[in-house]
């Protein structure tokens, strides 16, 4: 499956980077093919691309703030988990897609 997930976290220093790692190396244990954007403390980094985001089978929000460019999603469908879920279950997030 292809996924893309943003991780976000009210400080944007550690849990949006952790939860970002841990999506991609347990995307990548169960077969899936993740692209992770981070919004930190220091802004949009790997953001995903129009054709990211139309390639993809799902999105997987998993954010504790608001986040920008949302509405990119629109046509998409959108798993939203509290960033806690990913960090103390990855497997869990996984089985929710």
């Amino acid at each position: 499956m292809k996924i893309v997930a943003i991780t976000a976290c009210p400080t944007g220093i550690a849990h949006t980077y952790m939860a970002a790692e841990k999506l991609e190396s347990t995307g990548r244990q169960l077969g899936h093919d993740v692209k992770v954007e981070t919004q930190g403390a220091i802004g949009i980094e790997n953001e995903l691309s129009g054709r990211d985001i139309q390639a993809a089978d799902v999105v997987l929000l998993a954010v504790d703030i608001a986040i920008e460019g949302e509405e990119r999603f629109e046509d998409k469908r959108v798993v939203r988990v509290p960033i806690q879920n990913v960090l103390k279950d990855a497997n869990a997030v996984f089985a929710l897609l």
